[in-house]
């Protein structure tokens, strides 16, 4: 299983999940800190925003009332934006590309 990040330098980084469950946790597993999830991904901010690549967003759990109301305040939301602390990992998951979201 793999999941495809790109920063917000635009660089794209290749991540085996190994035993981590929301895409936050590959993500800062990974060493890439730019997710600051100051809520320590309990959906009570949204500093861990990143955008779905769109092919893969019916394959993610709906999207939470908490974690909508979250996104409506950031400028950066999108169809796919989604809060990486909200999304587990699944096999159904293998290949996404997930774009960290630029800060608002």
């Amino acid at each position: 299983m793999e999941i495809i990040v790109t920063t917000r330098t635009g660089e794209r980084v290749t991540i085996a999940p190994n035993g981590a469950t929301t895409f936050l946790e590959v993500i800062r597993e990974a060493g890439i800190d730019e997710l600051l999830a100051l809520c320590g991904g309990c959906c009570s901010c949204a500093t861990s925003h990143v955008h779905v690549e769109e092919a893969f967003l019916d394959r993610l759990p709906p999207i939470g009332s908490d974690e909508d109301d979250l996104l409506d305040s950031s400028e950066q939301r999108c169809a796919g934006s989604r809060l990486s602390c909200q999304v587990p990992i699944s096999d159904t998951l293998d290949g996404v590309s997930v774009t960290i979201a630029p800060e608002d």
